[in-house]
């Protein structure tokens, strides 16, 4: 925890009680005063680890100088001071360390130094899978599935955590890693060696920022970068600019946090803030509960911020001390905040690039969709407007693909990290201040179709609410939607009400917490009364474990073309990501979930229509059920104590009886089986040597995808069911795997194999280069420009030795951070991806594995300058980053079947000297490894 430098005479001490810590004190650089929270947080990173060389004193007095104003154009080095991670994502980054410390070994170095160097904990929830619900065994049931399917998975992670220093695995059934991180693993104010200093966490999952609300400065970053971090690598990034969002007014009765959340996503979306902090401040601040606040923080890629962080204040401590911290972190916390500045105080007037401002009084009850979190719709309005949109998925009676949008795809969360990222250049303007209605709209289609089920029968149609799911860390760590959700389905059992046979129901708390204060406001009887029975701890349906629908149910939506819906809790709502046999996604607050379960249908208007009549046969409206906010209030004071996280946590890492019966190799390398579809040794380090091998410049290339906008991770490495006429699915089938063992691709990401035949095999890709297809399919141009698997088409250009490249849109690789989208690119031979515009991790992750991302020139697309695909491709001026330097462009000529060629420069996207240092060693992994081995 020393540095070298200390060039401010920032060193000092703080005592809190008998406690005496060392500290670096932000008053000793000029400027720091006004100062936003978040860059506080950095200028006190920065003078902590100055050492002359990485972080200098410049670097520290630019940063105490910020022009708020200016666009982002210095360059500092952020040093994390801990790394958290899910399953889907951390699994890759154990393999990885595992493989580099048998690489290490082979360079001449000491295995035993990889290590993570910071505290990496990684939190498994990403795995379990909705397959039994609405019955009291459906936990149980999931959980041993959960097992079934990744046992190897788990054996492998358990191994990890002995073997490494410093990284600790929270087990299967615990939580989700989000509300694990906020209620236990955070700390605000760290300790470590003596020296305190703020708590800053980056993560292997887009929604990191979580933590934003707790006063945690970090973000999600690819599992590469996480890597990096890890083994003691800084993050490269420029002073962003900071959006200061004023807060005034409270919360009216009604609302919920998640309409309030769906009203700030829908404004930092329209006002852009891709690239940039947002900071809440102002006197409403006060009166956000911390729940709240990791809310709206929860939500950040999706209105496409870096960070959306809360200071820290009195909420603050409070929150710590329910959830169990010890008195003396909380003082600590205090103490610490107080002393930097970093408390906060309305009447300080801080520093901003941009200001909006929300009165919370003036918020509506909303719900967003049907496929973007910015879509926003009041509820008032939704049935309109689901009739509406409507129009774009079902023409004469059949379902269809959305095709009024046919390049929007799944949406774009975050949306570009383009070159310049003022406010009016990276808005969407696609999304409006709500949907608005299309008039003059017809009749609603409508097919209705018989289902019958045990001796009786129902009828499904267009917009019936097949998934109701109570789901995701964005609202599942909120007592107050959570608690809402439990007393209206009380209210709704009292009066006789019964959700709609067709609705697949289930309920995920982010913590075994929520479980325990249902059980204590004796919630559980009227949730299961309405088939919100417990299915696992994890995250399900967000992420696209919701689980197939009954079969009755699946067969009639598919033989019959029906456009059903998804209504959840989450935070995502893609095209084709909760589920495949449903078309429509909704986000909605918890009690809204049940609601629609109730109405079992999106064509349906609250205000005006019954949920259904109670025993005496009155109508019963929503406004019947829904719990009052004295209620929900009185019910979180009685049902919600201390003890309950003191209880939970306590062994938190230990397990149950499965996780601890697991058979887990020992030693300090990994034992790989070479039978494993799940765990495999990756090729990224064969044939590497210490000599860097000079970059060169890319000739004689072919496209492997033409693609349009907003591509998103999902796209380029899906996290789903892998189908058994895949790539993916002929090598498992090959190996012996049934296909009710193929599991997902997100369950596989161990394997490179697996996971190198799934790159671009979403369902939904359009790749232009064919006409009418979707799925991951390419012209082939080593067979006359046939039809092909991408996956195979890249092993034919590979045996031809054919470099790749692919060209993209706008905002290419939003979404999660999902780092298999940038490491599947390169084991398919991609060397290049020219796009209008990146997403700031995926343009970091191509770098991070040697891939050279660049951009149209500006206000150019792939069709304005005439490229259909089938070109070839030169790209020339690369190689001057063997001289030290980064081109801020490259010539490109593309030639035609005829000879006729199309020439422009492309923008490298190259942004910092660090990226050009992780390029010229062809990958972050690489050039962390010399430098690892060159240590020893």
């Amino acid at each position: 925890m020393s540095q070298s430098t200390d060039s401010f005479g920032a060193k000092g001490t703080l005592e809190v009680g008998s406690n005496s810590y060392e500290i670096y004190r932000i008053n000793t650089v000029e400027g720091h005063e006004t100062l936003p929270y978040s860059l506080k947080v950095l200028l006190e990173n920065l003078l902590r680890t100055e050492d002359g060389a990485n972080v200098t004193k410049e670097q520290i007095s630019a940063l105490g100088g910020w022009n708020e104003k200016a666009d982002p154009d210095t360059e500092i080095q952020f040093t994390p001071a801990r790394v958290i991670m899910q399953d889907f994502t951390g699994v890759p980054c154990v393999v990885d360390l595992a493989t580099m410390r048998e690489a290490a070994g082979e360079l001449g170095g000491d295995t035993n130094k990889v290590n993570p160097l910071s505290p990496a904990e990684l939190v498994i929830d990403h795995s379990v899978q909705i397959d039994a619900f609405g019955t009291n065994d459906a936990f149980e049931k999931n959980v041993e599935l959960e097992y079934e399917r990744n046992n190897e998975r788990y054996q492998f992670l358990r191994w990890g955590q002995g073997a490494f220093d410093d990284f600790k695995v929270v087990p299967p059934g615990t939580g989700i890693v989000h509300q694990v991180n906020i209620e236990h693993l955070a700390r605000v104010v760290m300790e470590r060696e003596g020296v305190a200093y703020p708590d800053t966490c980056i993560g292997t999952d887009s929604h990191t920022t979580m933590e934003n609300g707790l006063g945690v400065l970090g973000w999600g970053v690819g599992g590469i970068e996480a890597e990096a971090a890890m083994l003691g690598q800084s993050v490269s990034m420029l002073i962003p600019r900071v959006v200061g969002f004023k807060i005034t007014g409270e919360i009216p009765s009604g609302v919920t946090a998640t309409d309030v959340v769906l009203t700030i996503t829908q404004m930092l979306r329209e006002h852009g803030v891709v690239g940039k902090f947002v900071e809440f401040h102002g006197e409403g601040v006060a009166s956000i509960p911390l729940a709240n606040r990791a809310t709206i923080g929860n939500m950040s890629p999706e209105f496409g911020s870096t960070c959306a962080i809360f200071p820290i204040d009195s909420v603050t401590l409070d929150y710590l001390r329910l959830t169990g911290r010890s008195d003396e972190q909380v003082a600590l916390a205090e103490a610490y905040a107080k002393e930097q500045g970093m408390w906060l105080d309305p009447s300080v007037e801080l520093r901003f690039s941009e200001e909006l401002e929300l009165d919370l009084s003036t918020v509506v009850p909303s719900i967003a969709g049907p496929k973007r979190p910015q879509d926003r719709i009041l509820l008032s309005e939704a049935k309109q407007q689901f009739v509406a949109d409507l129009d774009n998925y079902v023409v004469n009676g059949n379902s269809i693909e959305d095709s009024s949008v046919d390049e929007e795809l799944e949406g774009t969360f975050p949306a570009s990290d383009s070159v310049n990222t003022s406010a009016d250049q990276v808005s969407d303007p696609r999304s409006a201040p709500t949907n608005s209605p299309i008039s003059g709209k017809s009749e609603r289609p409508s097919k209705p179709t018989t289902v019958n089920r045990d001796g009786g029968s129902f009828e499904i149609d267009h917009g019936d609410v097949a998934i109701a799911s109570i789901t995701s860390c964005t609202n599942t760590s909120n007592p107050s939607v959570m608690l809402a959700a439990g007393l209206l389905a009380k209210n709704a059992a009292d009066k006789g009400l019964k959700v709609k046979p067709w609705v697949k129901t289930s309920m995920a708390p982010g913590s075994k917490v929520v479980t325990e204060y249902y059980e204590k406001a004796g919630l559980w009887p009227a949730l299961k009364a309405l088939g919100y029975h417990l299915v696992g701890y994890g995250c399900t349906t967000c992420i696209g474990n919701s689980g197939p629908l009954p079969d009755d149910i699946s067969a009639a939506v598919n033989e019959n073309d029906l456009a059903v819906v998804s209504v959840l809790s989450g935070n995502r709502n893609f095209e084709g990501r909760i589920n495949p046999d449903v078309k429509m996604n909704y986000l909605a607050s918890p009690p809204l979930v049940i609601a629609y379960a109730l109405a079992g249908t999106m064509d349906f208007d609250f205000e005006n229509e019954a949920l259904g009549q109670d025993k005496d046969g009155n109508d019963v409206f929503l406004k019947d059920i829904w719990p009052s906010a004295q209620d929900v209030d009185s019910t979180i004071a009685s049902s919600i104590n201390r003890d309950m996280f003191l209880e939970q946590y306590k062994d938190v890492f230990a397990g149950d009886e499965r996780w601890q019966g697991l058979e887990t190799p020992s030693g300090s390398t990994f034992e790989w089986d070479d039978e494993s579809t799940y765990v495999r040794k990756p090729p990224y380090f064969e044939g590497m040597k210490m000599e860097l091998t000079p970059v060169t410049d890319i000739k004689g290339a072919r496209v492997l995808a033409k693609l349009g906008d907003s591509v998103t991770t999902d796209h380029i490495s899906p996290a789903g069911n892998i189908k058994a006429d895949s790539p993916a699915g002929k090598y498992l089938a090959e190996r012996g795997v049934d296909r009710k063992d193929f599991n997902s691709y997100g369950s596989r990401r161990g394997n490179h194999e697996v996971m190198v035949r799934g790159t671009f095999a979403n369902i939904r890709l359009k790749n232009q280069l064919l006409d009418g297809v979707e799925g991951g399919f390419t012209r082939d141009f080593t067979n006359n420009g046939e039809q092909n698997t991408i996956y195979d088409a890249a092993m034919n250009y590979a045996e031809a030795g054919t470099p790749l490249v692919v060209l993209a849109g706008k905002e290419y690789g939003s979404g999660s951070s999902r780092d298999w989208a940038a490491k599947g690119t390169r084991l398919l031979g991609v060397k290049a991806v020219i796009a209008e515009s990146f997403e700031r991790i995926h343009r970091s992750n191509l770098i991070g594995m040697g891939i050279l991302p660049m951009q149209f020139p500006a206000g150019k697309t792939a069709d304005d300058l005439g490229l259909d695909g089938t070109e070839t491709f030169e790209i020339t001026g690369i190689e001057a980053l063997n001289e030290g330097t980064t081109p801020k462009t490259v010539k490109v000529v593309a030639t035609k079947d005829g000879g006729e060629t199309v020439e422009f420069d492309a923008v490298v996207r190259i942004d910092t000297p660090g990226e050009a240092d992780y390029y010229r060693n062809d990958g972050i992994l690489q050039y962390v490894l010399r430098n690892i081995v060159k240590s020893a």
